[in-house]
């Protein structure tokens, strides 16, 4: 399966540069994808979805909170500043303090080159021969770092197709309402629709929910490179689901309620934790690398919420993978003529 053959056409001008005035006012487009094409979209709003929900429905939110992982530092000898995306600690267990970390224009970026951050500390660079020649490095620190030192040093990564700074409000919008574990390099952006008077809403209808934690890194958001889908290779993350949230799962598919994963994140969790073998959910913390494109058979969800997803994106494949190539490529074009707002500040899809 070729990777062109998940592109669309997109105007610019749709690509949300700002998240909408206030959160949860954002246009919802409906796919039903056991209707045939012509009749499998529908258009609604955020404020329509509760209703749209039976209430023998189990959502699943990926809690993961979003660390402020953009930091600039300044180069020894060098005049412009370095940019750098904090992915994951490398033994964290260890005294050392060392950090994968993708590098804005890698190439210039020697092994030894000190880096020195705006509160004083500072990095030197390690070459990882595993990833040379790409846009990833390590860097070893004189000091261990904590969630404060990005709040000192760091911004809120806002994607590379939000094409300004970030700015005091992001540190809220790009943040969902019920997040809570820090350790993400982008946001579940999914939940941002979702408001606690909307959550509240969920549980007097009788709505129940349920939350994973999957940190977000490059698995998700890095691009297709390979011509071929099957060639791409995704990198791994990092997630946890709790005793109680794999028995809430289990429990909910035996009294045959609906399981509806609010983003891909969490979709992959759950999908990645299923143990075939024994037809059980898996609780604990564990690493994933699954890649859900057309032909994967889905053994725990059965509805999604979801945002807009990038062209030739891994996220467009998992989508494509649920409802069918086909009807996603339709609706896609549907919310274009429908002047739907893209990605990770923009509008929301429903599948069902």
């Amino acid at each position: 399966m070729q990777t062109k053959d998940f592109s669309f056409n997109l105007p610019d001008e749709l690509i949300a540069q700002y998240p909408s005035e206030k959160r949860g006012n954002d246009k919802l487009l409906v796919l039903d994808k056991d209707k045939d094409i012509e009749h499998s979209v529908s258009h609604y709003t955020m404020q329509d979805l509760i209703s749209l929900i039976d209430s023998n429905t189990l959502m699943v939110f990926n809690n993961s909170r979003v660390r402020r992982s953009r930091v600039f530092a300044q180069k020894k000898g060098s005049e412009k500043p370095a940019e750098f995306l904090f992915i994951t600690e490398l033994q964290p267990a260890s005294a050392d303090c060392i950090w994968k970390v993708m590098v804005k224009n890698a190439k210039k970026h020697r092994p030894d080159s000190v880096y020195t951050f705006s509160d004083g500390s500072e990095a030197v660079l390690i070459d990882n021969e595993s990833d040379h020649g790409t846009e990833f490095r390590t860097l070893r620190f004189n000091q261990k770092i904590t969630e404060s030192w990005f709040e000192t040093n760091g911004h809120i990564p806002l994607p590379p197709y939000i094409k300004r700074a970030d700015n005091k409000n992001d540190s809220e919008r790009y943040q969902n309402v019920y997040a809570k574990e820090t350790g993400s390099a982008a946001c579940p952006t999914a939940g941002l629709h979702f408001t606690e008077s909307m959550l509240d809403a969920l549980e007097k209808k009788g709505i129940d929910t349920a939350y994973v934690t999957l940190h977000v890194g490059l698995g998700t958001f890095l691009p297709v490179r390979a011509d071929k889908i099957e060639d791409h290779t995704m990198h791994e993350e990092f997630y946890s689901i709790s005793d109680e949230t794999a028995q809430k799962i289990m429990k909910a598919k035996k009294e045959g309620k609906k399981i509806l994963a609010v983003g891909t994140t969490s979709v992959r969790t759950l999908e990645s934790a299923w143990d075939c073998e024994n037809s059980v959910l898996k609780s604990g913390m564990s690493s994933t690398s699954i890649f859900i494109y057309p032909g994967y058979t889905f053994k725990v969800i059965d509805g999604l919420f979801t945002n807009f997803h990038t062209p030739e994106s891994t996220l467009l494949m998992l989508v494509s993978a649920f409802a069918g190539k086909d009807k996603i490529m339709n609706a896609y074009n549907k919310a274009v003529e429908q002047r739907y707002r893209f990605f990770s500040y923009g509008d929301a899809m429903l599948i069902r």
